[in-house]
């Protein structure tokens, strides 16, 4: 809620903050990953002098609205043995920076205007966002009668903004096709045996959509179901492995 983050001037979520001595603001989820990518592999530097390699911009869109870019947010800032370990042909990086920007400029945009698709849908959507959520009886009731009206008039809104077909499931199912068909027939996921950050892209952008009809819709009418239930997989067992590692309860 927006009470939640009224201390930062950034507006949007995620935003992640840390504590690595000092305290620090991340912005941005391809800015998050990439940062918190490179710190992973390339221990020799600080998450505060990371940041430093991702540095805001102000410019504005099409719309005439002033909005906040960031520089290199595809890119993880390792030197030449780090890259060659991560990516050891070079088309690996290009393919996954590719499909990266993808998903921020067009995936991400299908979801709205398919999970508030129609007033039932819309409805549907905040009755899960308002059970899952920390909100009181009042606080929820509104939530769900007045975001679902609201969101449903957005979601047209943005279906026309992004120029998508009528039926805008239409644009969903062929985006998943179009997702399974670049990674082809010979690979488990785009970044060979293990997923990449683009798998991880796709993946955290159409996982808000579980438990709703317009997530329900895409599984039953592209390909992209086997590729998914991997990632699923894949995660839960690098979460049990870490806290295993980190002696945490599972």
């Amino acid at each position: 809620m927006r009470k939640e983050i009224k201390f930062s001037s950034y507006r949007k979520v995620p935003i992640l903050l840390t504590n690595t001595g000092n305290s620090l603001q991340l912005n941005d989820s391809s800015v998050i990953i990439s940062a918190v990518k490179t710190y992973l592999i390339s221990r020799r530097k600080s998450l505060d002098e990371i940041v430093t390699f991702y540095p805001a911009m102000k410019a504005v869109n099409d719309q005439g609205k002033e909005v906040t870019e960031y520089e290199n947010k595809y890119w993880l800032m390792l030197d030449e043995t780090e890259t060659q370990q991560v990516y050891p042909i070079k088309e690996m990086l290009v393919e996954e920076i590719k499909w990266r920007k993808w998903v921020d400029d067009w995936l991400v945009h299908l979801i709205s205007p398919n999970v508030y698709r129609t007033p039932r849908e819309a409805l549907a959507s905040f009755d899960y966002i308002v059970r899952e959520g920390k909100f009181g009886t009042m606080e929820g009731f509104f939530a769900k009668y007045v975001g679902a009206l609201a969101m449903f008039f957005i979601g047209k809104r943005l279906k026309s903004r992004h120029h998508l077909q009528d039926n805008v499931r239409e644009d969903l199912y062929e985006a998943a096709d179009d997702w399974v068909k670049a990674i082809g027939k010979h690979r488990l996921f785009m970044g060979g045996s293990q997923p990449n950050l683009a798998d991880l892209a796709v993946y955290g952008v159409l996982r808000v959509m579980e438990g709703l009809e317009a997530f329900d819709d895409m599984m039953t009418h592209t390909k992209i179901q086997p590729w998914y239930h991997r990632m699923e997989t894949t995660i839960k067992e690098a979460v049990i492995t870490n806290q295993h590692q980190l002696h945490l309860p599972v």
